[in-house]
């Protein structure tokens, strides 16, 4: 089992950059591929960005390529989310996740291939 705490966010205007952080806790943070979630009030909960457990491979949503970056350090046990230009429709608690798996080279998009969640950090933009 995993425990995940999220941190790192907070305010900022339209156009600047935060990065957030999440901190594993537990065995074998190896093993687990991670992802970024968000949900915005009224809205579903959507995939921000996912990363292999080998750290080689991730995947983005269509509205934050060129602008987020998610990257993993094992010796670490964290996993970031870099977002530059930052954008009011950003705005939203982001959440970490962790999913057990033995595929070394897979991110994961599907909130629901998740096995293990955080508490969220709210990110808010403003215009």
């Amino acid at each position: 089992q995993v425990q995940l705490e999220e941190s790192g966010g907070g305010t900022v205007q339209a156009g600047g950059s935060l990065t957030l952080s999440c901190a594993a806790s537990g065995r074998t943070f190896s093993t687990y591929a991670m992802g970024w979630f968000r949900q915005a009030p009224g809205k579903e909960r959507e995939f921000v960005a996912g990363i292999s457990r080998s750290g080689t491979s991730t995947e983005y949503a269509d509205s934050v390529k060129g602008r987020f970056t998610i990257s993993g350090d094992n010796a670490k046990n964290t996993v970031n989310l870099q977002m530059n230009i930052l954008k009011f429709e950003d705005t939203a608690v982001y959440y970490c996740a962790a999913k057990q798996t033995w595929m070394n080279y897979r991110p994961y998009s599907s909130p629901r291939e998740y096995d293990y969640w955080g508490q969220g950090t709210r990110v808010t933009v403003s215009s």
